[in-house]
């Protein structure tokens, strides 16, 4: 049988430890995972009118280069800071498992491991499944599930507002900084509004260009994940984050570790209530991700969505 040699979603690898998520020949996202840094990150994430809705670092804090546009961290790891870049730990790709191209979505799989930036094993690893998949109006979805396997026995992600997926939205989209606005699923508005509260989603909209187009990252928790509806830490100076340990500690432990899905939907226009509401129902009702072994011999996965 034929397969199709050019699907509309792929993953291309690229030179210098990157990897491009494209539909339609375009690229709108892209993985970093580089020595070079303390952490991986996805930068840009494009929009439908092609501008990056997401940014590096702080428009106006130099010491908050820890923030890389879209990326996993956490605060709190058995007292081991993985959220700033000062503190010696790192993330680390260890390898990438599989890449899946369709017309329906581009999966990613990989494995990152966690170094407390003292001992040469790794604390815990993080399976990492990303997904994008197209939409209307030159609109993507993000999708991101995360499975966090400790070492030992168990490990304790402590208390603290920052952890485990955070979003840094470009300059303009910001409410401080642009035209933006936060609002977030129970019609709050403004970091004031929506700091620490429960959430289904959270969405960050505004100009993307000097002619005004508008466009937005609108942010899903799923209501597997612990703690959901999730409090939220998130900041008029543009970024966002839902923060499953702001009130209690998490725990994962080896056989039955932690997991987590989350789901970024970038926008054309404002936010639409209603059809957040209608996304955020899909993603509720859909599958997440299997990541399986297909061959020993020649060490291949495969990943696919759960039946």
């Amino acid at each position: 049988m034929m397969l199709n040699a050019y699907p509309r979603c792929r993953i291309v690898p690229q030179p210098n430890h990157e990897v491009s998520f494209e539909v339609s020949g375009t690229e709108r996202l892209r993985w970093h995972f580089g020595p070079q840094y303390p952490r991986p990150f996805f930068y840009p994430l494009i929009g439908p009118s092609g501008n990056t809705l997401t940014r590096m670092g702080h428009p106006g804090a130099a010491n908050h280069d820890h923030h890389r546009s879209i990326w996993f961290a956490h605060n709190k790891v058995l007292g081991i800071d993985f959220w700033s870049d000062a503190a010696g730990s790192s993330i680390r790709q260890r390898e990438w498992l599989a890449y899946h191209d369709s017309d329906q979505e581009a999966v990613m799989a990989a494995d990152l491991d966690w170094f407390d930036g003292h001992n040469p094993a790794p604390l815990l690893t993080q399976r990492l499944v990303a997904a994008i998949q197209p939409g209307p109006d030159a609109e993507i979805t993000l999708e991101l599930q995360s499975t966090f396997v400790p070492k030992s026995e168990s490990l304790e992600f402590q208390k603290t507002n920052f952890g485990f997926l955070a979003v840094r939205v470009a300059r303009s989209l910001s409410e401080h900084f642009g035209g933006g606005r936060l609002t977030n699923s129970e019609q709050r508005q403004t970091e004031q509004a929506t700091f620490g509260q429960p959430a289904r989603w959270m969405d960050y909209s505004g100009p993307v260009d000097a002619a005004g187009t508008i466009e937005g990252i609108t942010y899903f928790d799923h209501p597997d994940n612990p703690g959901y509806p999730n409090r939220w830490h998130v900041r008029e100076d543009g970024w966002m984050g839902a923060s499953i340990c702001m009130t209690s500690p998490q725990m994962t432990q080896r056989q039955r570790p932690l997991s987590l899905r989350f789901q970024l939907h970038a926008h054309t226009g404002d936010l639409k209530p209603d059809r957040a509401e209608a996304i955020a129902g899909k993603f509720r009702e859909s599958s997440g991700f299997a990541v399986t072994r297909s061959s020993r011999k020649h060490q291949q996965w495969t990943v696919s969505r759960i039946a």
